[in-house]
């Protein structure tokens, strides 16, 4: 049983404290929000994904894990301390470490022994020896430290399977001592483990995600053409993933990429990039193809309903993507945005994240299920794929809406069947399939 602090109780700091537990060690979630704590303490979760109340349940009643906000206590004994703390986009599109700056200050102002400090966070190359600088500095009485870069690759929805089944663990230090400390945490997961560099360590979690926020943007491009064409951009994907050089996986055309982490960490990219002089081309044409989904989206209704003015439009989904309440940079935010300008009616229904939702589109109305939202619409939009939404009464939705119109931002639905039950159908890349 090795002892572990994780410093921050998100998205990643909270599955990632829980996985470990799991795994038989003890660990301290460390977080300065004390209203986060104090409803952790209390079975509250501050975020939802599948499975993770459960984990943490099992975990804190076995006493493997536990919570505080006090530096002294959460390092307390420990070995490891692992920093998962957000980190978000700047102004001009740079990751803001102030969080992360502010937790190693914390960690080495309370050091009392030893630790291998972790950078979990997706942090810009080079942090990991800016980490250490602040430890050193603001330590009272040097005390040996070693600093390991370990890349989260968590997908919110799926984080926990994600977390215990990995395709592969990177650790990135220069102090390989440390790095093979850290890879004997990871052991039980069976997963490849790569020892690198600290700078190679971080740069591969950046090129990853650049890389599969580019296969989004590739199959969107190609869902335009396939629209002007008249080919089936879901046949498309199909075929193109039988190759094994390409693969299947996120080529799924649709609203574009969203959430926490390709959009800011596309743009800090491109922000490393150009301040060392480099031209990002292609991570500049990713980001803008994504950036024309949204409004694309509410053009192709437009086209379909006439002038949005006085019009009635439901919102089927609202966070980012299924099996997560995250609101960050989702499709659904500026889809409403740009409907309530265009003078529409905005009503929306999602299965976890309308709590959320409204508070960051107070002038969207929103439903309690999907026929409610139907209900008087001159059309649907489909902007998030949950489960739900997939196998529709449609002879109910075409009894109780104003014009029997879909927008499938998702590609979810057949073309023909909604067209046998008499509605106005409008796919991303369909075709002949589309209206």
């Amino acid at each position: 049983m090795k002892q572990i602090c994780v410093i921050g109780v998100g998205y990643v700091g909270l599955v990632t404290a829980a996985c470990f537990a799991d795994l038989g060690n003890r660990v301290v979630a460390l977080d300065i929000n004390e209203a986060k704590i104090e409803g952790l303490k209390n079975g509250l979760m501050p975020i939802y994904e599948p499975g993770l109340e459960e984990l943490v349940s099992r975990n804190v009643k076995a006493g493997r894990l536990s919570f505080t906000t006090s530096y002294a206590d959460g390092l307390s004994g420990t070995e490891f301390v692992f920093i998962a703390v957000g980190t978000p986009m700047g102004v001009d599109g740079e990751a803001d470490l102030r969080y992360v700056a502010e937790s190693a200050r914390m960690v080495a102002v309370n050091m009392t022994n030893p630790l291998i400090i972790v950078n979990k966070s997706t942090v810009p190359v080079g942090t990991g020896d800016w980490t250490a600088d602040i430890i050193r500095k603001n330590q009272k009485t040097p005390i040996q430290f070693a600093v390991v870069s370990c890349p989260e690759f968590l997908r919110e929805g799926s984080a926990i399977s994600d977390f215990m089944q990995p395709y592969r663990t990177i650790l990135g230090s220069l102090d390989l001592d440390a790095a093979e400390k850290v890879a004997q945490l990871h052991l039980p997961l069976r997963a490849p483990i790569m020892i690198t560099d600290l700078r190679t360590a971080e740069m591969i979690k950046y090129a990853s995600n650049a890389f599969l926020a580019t296969k989004i943007s590739f199959i969107n491009e190609i869902a335009n053409i396939c629209e002007a064409l008249g080919a089936d951009v879901k046949e498309v994907a199909v075929g193109m993933g039988y190759d094994k050089r390409i693969g299947s996986s996120f080529l799924d055309a649709g609203l574009g990429y969203g959430g926490s982490c390709f959009p800011k960490d596309v743009k800090a990219l491109e922000y490393m990039a150009a301040e060392k002089g480099r031209h990002p081309q292609l991570l500049n044409a990713v980001m803008e193809i994504n950036d024309d989904r949204r409004p694309m989206a509410v053009e192709r209704v437009r086209e379909m309903v006439g002038d949005l003015n006085g019009k009635s439009i439901g919102l089927l989904g609202l966070s980012f993507k299924p099996n997560t309440d995250d609101m960050r940079d989702a499709p659904s935010l500026l889809i409403a945005d740009l409907l309530h300008k265009a003078g529409a009616k905005v009503k929306a229904y999602d299965p976890v994240a309308m709590e959320i939702a409204h508070r960051l589109m107070p002038e969207v109305e929103m439903g309690e299920g999907i026929y409610e939202v139907a209900e008087g619409c001159d059309a649907l939009m489909l902007i998030t794929e949950w489960n739900e939404f997939k196998q529709l009464d449609l002879a109910r939705l075409k009894s109780i809406m104003k014009q029997a119109i879909i927008f499938d931002g998702r590609n979810i639905y057949d073309p023909a069947e909604m067209k046998q039950a008499g509605f106005r159908y409008r796919g991303l890349g369909r075709g002949y399939n589309n209206d």
